[in-house]
């Protein structure tokens, strides 16, 4: 069981961290990372449910430790999902307004929660056969009204509440992080030399990484004499964007365990419509 939900989540972790290096659009990333996580929950589920050697203490462990880290990223990225489709038009106050508002929600549940918050960031484990066992809850526990619509065999009365716990510290980084970007003083710097002008590189810094790698494969940069590096730095500057580690995504890509030349082979792909098109015409 906990091997099979380590492999699972390092699976899921890593489909997690494509999807980030892939879009920057905070509203589109949620939505791929929202259906990556179901269809892995699914999965979780599923095993669950046909796994027949589970005793108490398994059962426990599972909707405490287990359950929840993969719940709370579902949470957390349909709330940055519902936070950011609802993020108004307007002024950086406006909107330092509105992500503070948010702020003050997740308050609100701990404040409701704080009991149970407490006995669980504490490690007390003696109402452990109440919270985490199936089929057993108590009203005056606190108990969600998501629990009394859920499937009983793969929900206890107080694992959501761990998933949401576990959401919400996430959620209120990313918050965190947003309000401080609004209240970053924009500095202009005088580049050492001008910007290049010309077309904007609209797709996915992923996909202009798989791009280069593939072009100084190829050596077509001073006949295969210029290092990697130099050629990320001039494509960064003529295109006005920021790789980053650049190497770190190159082994993101290198480790996808289907079409490791996804964009190269788009590339291809739509090259060859078009000439076909061309023929015709």
């Amino acid at each position: 069981m906990k091997l099979f939900a380590e492999s699972l989540m390092s699976e899921l972790e890593h489909q997690l961290k494509l999807i980030h290096l892939e879009t920057e659009n905070q509203v589109q990333l949620a939505e791929q990372a929202i259906k990556t996580s179901i269809v892995v929950l699914e999965k979780l589920k599923t095993f669950f449910i046909k796994y027949k050697r589970l005793n108490k203490t398994e059962e426990i462990e599972f909707f405490r430790d287990i359950k929840p880290k993969f719940a709370a990223k579902l949470i957390y990225y349909n709330e940055i999902y519902i936070i950011e489709t609802n993020k108004p038009i307007g002024s950086q106050k406006t909107m330092g307004k509105y992500y503070k508002a948010e702020l003050n929600k997740l308050k609100v549940f701990f404040k409701k929660n704080q009991e149970f918050y407490r006995y669980y960031r504490t490690g007390n484990n003696c109402l452990d056969n109440k919270y985490f066992i199936r089929a057993k809850y108590d009203l005056r526990l606190m108990v969600d009204s998501y629990y009394f619509q859920s499937d009983h065999r793969f929900a206890t009365s107080h694992d959501y509440k761990v998933a949401r716990i576990l959401a919400n510290n996430e959620i209120k980084k990313f918050l965190e992080e947003q309000i401080e970007k609004l209240g970053r003083k924009t500095i202009t710097i005088q580049p050492p030399f001008p910007l290049l002008k010309g077309p904007k590189w609209t797709g996915s810094k992923v996909e202009l990484i798989e791009l280069i790698y593939a072009l100084h494969t190829e050596g077509v940069f001073n006949n295969g004499t210029s290092g990697l590096k130099e050629v990320t730095t001039f494509l960064e500057t003529a295109f006005n964007i920021d790789l980053g580690q650049f190497n770190r995504v190159f082994l993101e890509i290198r480790n996808r365990k289907s079409e490791r030349t996804k964009f190269l082979n788009t590339l291809k792909s739509k090259l060859i419509i078009r000439m076909d098109e061309a023929d015709e015409n």
